[in-house]
């Protein structure tokens, strides 16, 4: 059998963007979604197993109309999900009254529940967040032996959301474990156990390639691979200035470096090193292709510290600059000169 595993979906949320991609940044959550449905069809993949937080808030009855339209253009696919804690199961969740397509089998149980699959010799067994924090571990029980091959969706990792040890994932005697929560892709166990990450990058520090697993269990063992598939990233660069540096020459080199990186990307910017004594980086102006979330100033004047402490000698500066003493550039009392410094004169 082959399956593809995703969570983190967010339907719904508004994602950390740039000028260029804030409008249409939750649109594309959306049609990352529709593009696995595409390849689950045109794959004949057997299952999508979808381990949490379709949806990044409570779905409306429309929201799960639409997902469920889509899940009933699969031909071949059938569909086993769970609610993690941003989309749980409240009292008047519209998860606890809907009707799913034929081929959709939500594990919504508050306990674990699971659904068979004689053809393929196969359960899948999960349960469902009806709280937002579940703070006790869940997952330390075994497979039942229901079934040949068997698998858990499982949702959490932290101390909030029900904490997992991978010891005892490694115990549980499930053929895999696909889980949820954790937006950054990870491997616990070699083809055992895997977070897919957030298909999309939702929050700016979700940083690196963002995708789905595609697995394939056969009678001897099972094989999964990570698939990069995000249509954007978010990226932090660090960019070392100089004292001859100036706003046009900082802004031609960041324009440079987004180009080396992705101009479809978003990025976060960290202006680092010293910059002329005279100089303010106009940070609002560095925004080429208007895909920067944020950029941060932790330059410092390139002082002649010579001349700063002849002029200063007799004033508070000076004072500080004796405590300090003599010190060598790349040393802590280095960092603490400038940044005595720099609070002194602000």
């Amino acid at each position: 059998m082959k399956f593809i595993h995703i969570a983190d979906v967010h339907l719904g949320a508004s994602p950390d963007a740039g000028k260029a991609y804030s409008k249409n940044r939750p649109k594309e959550l959306w049609e990352s979604f529709k593009k696995i449905i595409e390849i689950c069809e045109t794959d004949q993949i057997d299952f999508l197993l979808i381990a949490g937080d379709l949806f990044h808030r409570q779905p409306l009855r429309k929201d799960l109309k639409e997902v469920n339209y889509l899940f009933s253009t699969l031909t071949h696919t059938k569909v086993i999900l769970i609610a993690g804690n941003h989309d749980y199961i409240k009292k008047d969740s519209f998860y606890r009254s809907f009707t799913w397509n034929e081929n959709v089998f939500p594990l919504f149980g508050q306990n674990t529940e699971y659904v068979e699959f004689d053809e393929y010799n196969l359960a899948i067994y999960g349960f469902s967040y009806y709280a937002k924090e579940i703070k006790e571990e869940r997952y330390s029980f075994h497979a039942p032996g229901y079934e040949k091959i068997e698998i858990l969706l499982a949702h959490g990792g932290d101390e909030k959301h029900i904490p997992i040890r991978k010891e005892a994932l490694a115990r549980s005697g499930f053929d895999y474990i696909a889980l949820g929560h954790i937006h950054k892709p990870q491997i616990l166990l070699e083809n055992k156990a895997a977070y897919p990450g957030a298909l999309e990058p939702i929050d700016k520090n979700d940083v690196g390639q963002h995708g789905y697993i595609m697995g394939e269990i056969t009678k001897n063992d099972v094989k999964i691979v990570f698939v990069p598939f995000a249509s954007r990233q978010y990226i932090h660069l660090n960019i070392s200035v100089h004292k001859n540096m100036t706003n046009g020459s900082l802004k031609d080199l960041i324009k440079r470096k987004i180009e080396e990186k992705g101009t479809q990307n978003i990025f976060k910017i960290t202006l680092i090193g010293e910059r002329d004594v005279d100089l303010q980086f106009e940070t609002e102006s560095l925004d080429a292709y208007n895909n920067i979330l944020e950029v941060i100033d932790e330059t410092y004047p390139a002082f002649d510290y010579e001349e700063l402490y002849l002029k200063n000698k007799e004033n508070l500066i000076g004072y500080f600059m004796d405590c300090i003493g003599d010190c060598e550039k790349d040393t802590v009392e280095f960092l603490a000169l400038q940044e005595g410094i720099h609070a002194l004169l602000d």
